[in-house]
């Protein structure tokens, strides 16, 4: 039974860790509450509990298969790199005008499964981290495997949930200089990780 709480403690703790350190999907939520409201946001929040499965079954499959994934890491780096680079410059291009045309999107699910797509975050994660803790829980108990998978999502999924209600509480500055001030924020921010991207990429490649 230790072991079991062992594992569920452990997602929990990664989960939370990695739902409230600053990121791509972390950005993307911020972006869509402020723009669209709280329920895009949490539609990006969510998104990783689409996404992610396929990643963890590509993942375990390489940890099973290969030796090298430095490769298929370099080439998301780059796909999640352009993306990225691209939504922030359409951040950076948002003039007060656009707003209302703005608030009529609802592609913020598609936004969030693209961007966690490819953010090679989650890859790097279930290679280095969480493939082999899942590999480990196999020879515990069925349970510890569901319990730690368990526990990661629902504090990865529910810390930007709460972000998501937590930035909804500022819609009174949609229409004010800081709202406008975060959106190009966020923006930049996009681009910096896009460009962090292509060096995970050229360090990945660099690395074959």
């Amino acid at each position: 039974m230790l072991d079991l709480i062992e594992f569920l403690a452990l997602g929990s703790f990664l989960g939370l860790a990695a739902g409230t350190s600053p990121g791509p999907l972390l950005a993307v939520t911020i972006s869509e509450t402020l723009q669209h409201g709280k329920w895009e946001g949490i539609k990006v929040a969510i998104s990783p509990l689409i996404t992610d499965l396929p990643i963890i079954l590509a993942v375990l499959f390489v940890l099973s298969h290969l030796t090298n994934s430095d490769f298929v890491i370099g080439i998301i780096a780059f796909f999640g790199a352009s993306y990225l680079i691209y939504s922030g410059i359409e951040s950076l291009k948002i003039k007060k005008d656009s707003v209302e045309l703005n608030l009529g999107k609802k592609d913020a699910l598609k936004r969030g499964v693209i961007v966690n797509f490819g953010n090679p975050h989650p890859y790097v994660f279930w290679l280095s981290i969480g493939g082999p803790i899942i590999y480990k829980s196999f020879s515990t108990h069925v349970w510890a495997t569901i319990l730690f998978i368990a526990g990661f999502y629902i504090f990865l999924v529910g810390s930007k949930v709460i972000v998501a209600l937590i930035v909804e509480k500022s819609k009174s500055f949609i229409n004010s200089k800081y709202y406008f001030s975060i959106i190009r924020v966020l923006g930049i921010a996009q681009i910096i990780f896009g460009l962090t991207f292509i060096k995970v990429g050229l360090d990945s490649l660099a690395a074959i």
